[in-house]
């Protein structure tokens, strides 16, 4: 088996029996906020595109990059399919041309037989709303000598099914890096808001390294990392130098970590630094012919800024060109779009508008510090309690949540039927927010949702009813096996600090006595001290 990286969380992956191309992500996504980093524009995407199977994780702009599918992708290449609740992955596969589909079983190994050979696969789906958009996944390849697992920026629950069905994992691609807006855009005075995201940057490489000493595999790739920021007034966001508040550390900050805390021991698991265009051979645990296009410390420590900077440069007509094709920001007033956009949607949630539970502030226009009745901006008000859009109430200025954003953003999304606007303004970094208590999972959840076959699945996985009946003990407490929010096995990612439990799955965390959800309202935790 040959792996190159086509960067990101992209690989090309070549066996006797067939090449697989895996979320080939090359063009700005998210506003044109987010690039590949390093760079990846300059591969051979022709020549990469001609492969025999095609998988895409999920639709994240990042990993599904419509341009360079329509562009470059042999369309008759067979598509390794996850088994998603909603079609919205294989829809738009199909539109770009794309019509020979394996749709695969959650967790199950299936066997691929092309002209070349047969190919034992499994595909990993995630099925909750909060999982991508609509879902997430991961992949499993077996070419009967290796087998490797390209994890992107899944985040599986159970990964006992790798042992049972596979054996020992020899390559494990993993994220280990942010994909969030958090708590960069939101209102909180800055010391608050540096000690939120050195907090975040090390859960986020604690669950990564969590992740490897499960999966056990020799060889461990840290992908689906932090991308390049090159507009102007987001190039700060990139992890320049020794910033432990960046929520974006780069591949050498992760493979350090992992030396750190012995997760690479040069024995156990060895950490293998890649950048867009290196590959490598693997026969099952021997990894030979690691190449570099160039050397890699040309992209990383010392040399990042220059590098970012000469990227910013390179890219700022492609950004340029993104930024003329967004609407214009002048137009018919918000209020009545939004009205037709939002309230079929909110009619049929009843579950999740309970569940956020309050109105909530759009302020559009121009400016981080606009306020909700704000004459520069035009504030609408989304009252989830009773279903509706409307404007602000007379002397109704104080919201619980509450996000401004340019009007050009939001007549983009509203001209181009975007039925995510997490996967496009909020990913963009593009906007900033407040919010007076904890986090509303429900809230992002709907702005996810936006089409009927969207809400009625998400309304319908909340009402469910999931087993919380099994116990663990853990420390001085016993506590149920499941975490209360995407049900995580808290016997591998629950830590319990004091009287605090976190887990590092999401990063959530409940007090113990009570078991309260510290995070959000509601998921309460089943807990008892042992006496």
């Amino acid at each position: 088996m040959q792996v190159t990286s086509i960067g990101h969380a992209g690989f090309h992956i070549q066996t006797d029996a067939g090449s697989i191309l895996c979320d080939p992500w090359t063009n700005p996504a998210y506003f044109a906020s987010w690039i590949p980093f390093p760079d990846n524009s300059e591969l051979d995407w022709k020549t990469l595109g001609d492969c025999d199977y095609l998988y895409v994780s999920h639709l994240h702009r990042d990993h599904f990059d419509e341009r360079n599918l329509a562009e470059n992708i042999n369309k008759d290449a067979t598509v390794l399919l996850p088994d998603y609740p909603v079609p919205d992955l294989k829809h738009e596969l199909e539109r770009l041309g794309f019509h020979t589909f394996v749709e695969t079983q959650d967790s199950v190994k299936t066997t691929v037989t092309g002209d070349k050979g047969s190919l034992d696969i499994m595909i990993i789906a995630l099925r909750a709303p909060a999982d991508g958009p609509i879902g997430d996944s991961a992949l499993v390849v077996d070419d009967g000598e290796t087998v490797a697992f390209n994890m992107n920026d899944a985040r599986p629950v159970d990964l006992d099914v790798l042992s049972e069905q596979f054996g020992p994992v020899d390559v494990h691609m993993l994220q280990y890096s942010g994909a969030i807006w958090y708590p960069m855009v939101y209102d909180i005075p800055e010391r608050t808001k540096a000690t939120f995201a050195a907090q975040k940057r090390q859960r986020g490489m604690d669950r990564a390294r969590s992740y490897i000493e499960q999966v056990g595999a020799t060889w461990v790739v840290p992908s689906a990392g932090p991308p390049m920021f090159l507009d102007d007034e987001l190039f700060g966001l990139n992890d320049i130098g020794d910033d432990p508040t960046s929520i974006f550390p780069d591949q050498v900050k992760f493979l350090d970590e992992m030396k750190i805390h012995g997760t690479d021991d040069g024995v156990k698991h060895k950490g293998v630094l890649m950048v867009s265009g290196s590959s490598f051979d693997i026969h099952g645990t021997e990894l030979t012919n690691l190449t570099h296009p160039y050397p890699p410390e040309e992209v990383f420590g010392e040399n990042k800024r220059g590098y970012l900077e000469r990227m910013a440069e390179k890219f700022a007509p492609v950004i340029a060109a993104e930024k003329a094709s967004w609407a214009p920001a002048e137009g018919e007033p918000f209020l009545e779009p939004l009205r037709e956009l939002f309230e079929p949607i909110m009619g049929q949630s009843d579950l999740i508008c309970d569940g956020i539970g309050y109105p909530v502030a759009l302020v559009i226009g121009e400016g981080s510090d606009l306020k909700p009745g704000d004459e520069n901006a035009e504030t609408v008000v989304l009252d989830f309690p009773n279903r509706i859009v409307r404007e602000p109430k007379d002397g109704e200025v104080k919201y619980r949540y509450g996000f401004r954003i340019a009007p050009q953003i939001v007549r983009t999304v509203l001209r181009d039927n975007e039925p995510d606007w997490v996967n496009t303004i909020f990913l963009s970094t593009r906007f900033s927010t407040w919010r007076i208590g904890g986090y509303n999972e429900f809230l992002y959840t709907f702005f996810k949702c936006l089409t009927d076959e969207r809400i009625a699945y998400a309304d319908g996985w909340f009402a469910e009813a999931h087993d919380d009946s099994a116990t663990i003990t853990k420390g001085d407490w016993e506590i149920q096996r499941r975490c209360p929010h995407l049900k995580a096995d808290l016997t591998k990612f629950g830590v319990i600090e004091g009287e605090k439990l976190t887990c590092n799955l999401h990063g959530w965390q409940w007090d113990l006595p009570s078991g309260r959800c510290l995070t959000t309202k509601g998921h309460e935790l089943r807990s008892k001290k042992i006496d």
